[in-house]
């Protein structure tokens, strides 16, 4: 374990080790399948996730390679949790529910299915299993009984062990001693199925939302023929496609995701956001889960086979870090090779969309100069796209100029806002008024998200599952977004703050808010952007990012830029309206003569 992730095994995984991989090697030994090669902890490529075991061997009557994935828990007793069939609860054991095991060992053989191309086109190959060695009672599991099964979901407890026997001896040979079936999946080349790829067209494809106007079917088109010419010319292209807030790269993406499912290419969707991969998930996947899996996070491309897709898309490639190496990673992985190395070398045709005035974190570097100079020091030729801005914000790019120049991101200088008929801003006094103004909008059916800088300190949820208001100005006082994956009272899961029922009655950060889009936009300024001398500066005490706080890695300079695009992403959320609040009363008298009424 310290050799291949990095980091020494706990106390926990020890323990579980000893207690269950011995009765699994045990009962092998006894149903005659002691030869059968074990894959202890299989790490499922391109994911975070690993398997118990995968029992790597021959099927007894086809001869060709066979798997069983094993899912092994040391639980006696398990129930449903409140009459959800894909949730357990396990007595004694700390976490709140769990998800059956049923359902997560079928989940790995649907992965390894998709994705494994050995054994792509090898339906019978898979089998799993979720192994309840403890379980010695079948009246403390008969709950888990009524989950649907099937060959890749069977369940099986100490009580039934001679089933259990019988089944494997139904997905591998006995004392036929091999190699093979082992390395061909340790080796396995990863891509995306001709299968998964199908349902992908279909779920994304014809979606009305992800129609194109005009440079953007440009950039696809562009993509599309990048695709072509690389492949007959056997060669490689970067195509990086640049734009602003609302410029429509993400509709992009997924036109792109679902266009080159259909010509059966290999695609996949790649970003550096939590919120932004889930939620991606959540939409273009809702009718079919499998497509979810072909979202990913920047860093699972550490390992990935060298022009092993024909297509990655980088979403948000503004993102990207200097290197994906973190405190998670493999030993053997911790090099300096720089994130976009890694996620060049991963397709013949990487599609970076990107807007460079939305770097707000220190380590992000996914600037339109930064991807082509290190195409160039690869000898590949790129090709670029601009979008303009014209289609968050109301249509209105006199808005988003008009910010940046308020922020100085951008020369010329600040100026009074003029108006926009399709787009309106506001400055309130309070944030009482900012909030109340929002409400107004919300009760008429608009959506509405509230945001602030991170200058509050931001607590963990209490132990009766409430959030702490920490954003505290006066006598006015919210709750952060919840850092929970879980939905907590009413407060969704962190990564769906922006989308889903119930955000309104929390404050936002930028990287809950980064990507996405609403209605009514309220934006607290706090006091690390404050107006002196006709212009914004910058305060670092009054920043409360930890991110933020190592002056030596973090200099004032790249502080300063950070909070300015910090404020800039946040002020461009919105697609009818932003009301504007700061903490600071010179700010408001300022915003104030700059907006008028």
């Amino acid at each position: 374990m310290l050799y291949k992730t990095g980091r020494r095994a706990s106390a926990a995984e020890q323990k579980s080790w000893s207690r269950s991989l011995p009765v699994l090697a045990s009962d092998l030994v006894e149903a005659g399948l002691g030869d059968v090669e074990m894959l202890v902890e299989y790490h499922l490529p391109l994911t975070s996730q690993r398997a118990d075991v995968v029992l790597a061997g021959t099927h007894p009557s086809s001869g060709a390679p066979s798997y069983v994935v094993v899912e092994l828990k040391q639980w006696s007793s398990a129930y449903r949790y409140e009459d959800n069939p894909d949730l357990v609860e396990v007595p004694g054991m700390p976490g709140g529910p769990k998800l059956h095991p049923v359902a997560q060992v079928k989940g790995y053989c649907d992965y390894l299915a998709d994705f494994a191309k050995s054994i792509a086109d090898q339906p019978d190959a898979l089998a799993g299993m979720a192994y309840l060695h403890n379980a010695s009672d079948p009246a403390t599991v008969s709950d888990l009984r009524a989950f649907p099964t099937g060959v890749t979901g069977r369940l099986f407890t100490a009580a039934d062990r001679a089933d259990m026997i019988a089944f494997l001896r139904t997905r591998l040979a006995t004392g036929a001693a091999s190699h093979s079936a082992g390395d061909s999946l340790m080796r396995s080349a990863v891509a995306p199925s001709q299968q998964l790829l199908k349902v992908a067209a279909a779920e994304v494809r014809d979606r009305p939302q992800f129609h194109l106007l005009g440079n953007q079917q440009l950039a696809v088109d562009l993509v599309l023929h990048a695709v072509e010419q690389a492949r007959s010319a056997d060669s490689k292209r970067v195509v990086i496609v640049t734009g602003g807030p609302g410029s429509g790269k993400s509709v992009i993406a997924l036109s792109l995701v679902g266009e080159l499912a259909r010509r059966g290419r290999t695609v996949l969707h790649a970003t550096g956001s939590r919120s932004f991969t889930q939620t991606l998930r959540k939409v273009a996947g809702h009718r079919a889960p499998r497509v979810q899996k072909m979202f990913k996070y920047f860093n699972q491309f550490m390992t990935a086979e060298r022009n092993g897709l024909d297509v990655l898309i980088l979403d948000e490639a503004h993102r990207i870090r200097e290197t994906s190496v973190d405190r998670y990673t493999k030993a053997e992985l911790r090099t300096d090779r720089p994130q976009i190395d890694e996620l060049i070398a991963a397709a013949r045709v990487p599609v970076f969309l990107l807007d460079e005035h939305q770097v707000v974190r220190p380590g992000e570097m996914g600037s339109l100069e930064q991807v082509q100079s290190h195409a160039r020091s690869l000898g590949l030729e790129t090709q670029h796209v601009h979008l303009g801005e014209q289609f968050r914000c109301g249509g209105s790019e006199e808005y988003v100029l008009w910010v940046k120049r308020l922020l100085g991101l951008v020369e010329g200088g600040p100026y009074a806002w003029k108006g926009d008929p399709q787009f309106a801003v506001r400055v309130a006094d309070s944030p009482q008024e900012l909030e109340h103004l929002l409400s107004q909008q919300f009760d008429g059916g608009y959506s509405a998200r509230m945001t602030a800088g991170y200058c509050w300190p931001w607590s963990d949820a209490r132990k009766d599952g409430s959030l702490v208001p920490d954003v505290t100005i006066g006598d006015w006082a919210r709750p952060w977004n919840s850092k929970s994956d879980r939905r907590i009272g009413d407060a969704p899961p962190a990564p769906l703050w922006a989308t889903e029922d119930g955000g309104f009655d929390q404050v936002g950060c930028v990287y809950t808010a980064q990507g996405f889009e609403y209605d009514w936009n309220g934006v607290i300024l706090g006091p690390d952007l404050v107006w002196r001398g006709g212009h914004f500066t910058t305060v670092r005490a009054a920043n409360r990012d930890p991110d933020m706080k190592n002056s030596k890695k973090v200099s004032d300079l790249r502080f300063d830029r950070l909070v300015r695009n910090v404020y800039k992403v946040l002020l461009t959320r919105g697609m009818v309206g932003t009301v504007i609040y700061s903490t600071d009363e010179r700010t408001r008298a300022a915003l104030r003569k700059l907006i008028g009424n």
